[in-house]
């Protein structure tokens, strides 16, 4: 069954008002038709409902059941990304939407290779990448879409998160703490993921993200692309701390 998402202003009592793009989209992609039955998501709720109403600029629909949302973890991830070339943030943000990823950050280091100094074309990505997230939430009905906010800077990062407790950095020079030990002291929570670039992280950003308390981890013995680091190290994550698997 198609989910989409809504704000809370668009529930009237027993109503649902669906507009703009998911309007064009449900009536015309997926040509859906009154009677059909969808599931619509706000604020963590569930809503199943009929179509009551088709018309050329919204669609109204009735609700028929409602229940609190039962797939976002406990455990709230925040992924720090170093940009990365070409299409990689869009698969990216894609995927660990769809493993369960709260938020995520673009990050520029010293080794990143992707500027973007226009905040033109920044506002422009950062909108793509939302919409990529939003999509991706819809598919794997998720009952919240992850935000991308604006892309901040080695510096800008260490400011934000300096008093974080649990901070999660994996890195390919690191031999001896894996990411499973990292996490046994880790329960539950805001878990703070930082993912370098294509040419990894320089040992001086190593030692100042050591310095406000990062965990700096392995991931095994084999060197992970940067776009796979973040599924891998998401994925463990949110199983060790039962945040993905069987409920």
């Amino acid at each position: 069954m198609h989910r989409f998402f809504i704000d809370k202003d668009q529930i009237k009592g027993d109503k649902i008002l669906i507009r703009g793009n998911d309007t064009r989209h449900i009536r015309d992609a997926l040509r859906l038709n009154i009677g059909d039955k969808i599931e619509v998501s706000s604020e963590g709720y569930n809503y199943l409902s009929t179509i009551e109403n088709i018309l050329k600029d919204k669609i109204e629909l009735r609700i028929i059941s409602k229940e609190e949302g039962r797939s976002e973890s406990k455990i709230e991830i925040i992924l720090y990304q170093a940009l990365s070339k070409g299409s990689k943030m869009d698969l990216i943000i894609q995927k660990n939407t769809e493993i369960g990823v709260k938020k995520f950050i673009g990050l520029i280091t010293h080794r990143t290779i992707v500027k973007i100094n226009d905040i033109k074309k920044e506002k422009k990505k950062i909108d793509r990448w939302n919409m990529i997230a939003a999509e991706a939430a819809k598919q794997s009905k998720r009952d919240f879409i992850p935000k991308v906010e604006n892309i901040q800077t080695f510096d800008e990062m260490l400011n934000a998160i300096k008093n974080e407790e649990n901070i999660i950095v994996p890195y390919e020079d690191e031999k001896f703490q894996s990411i499973g030990d990292s996490l046994k002291s880790i329960e539950s929570g805001r878990i703070i993921l930082i993912i370098g670039p294509e040419g990894g992280f320089e040992s001086e950003e190593i030692q100042k993200l050591r310095s406000i308390g990062g965990q700096i981890v392995s991931l095994g013995n084999r060197i992970l692309r940067t776009e796979t680091a973040g599924f891998v190290a998401s994925a463990i994550i949110l199983y060790e701390l039962g945040g993905l698997g069987v409920i």
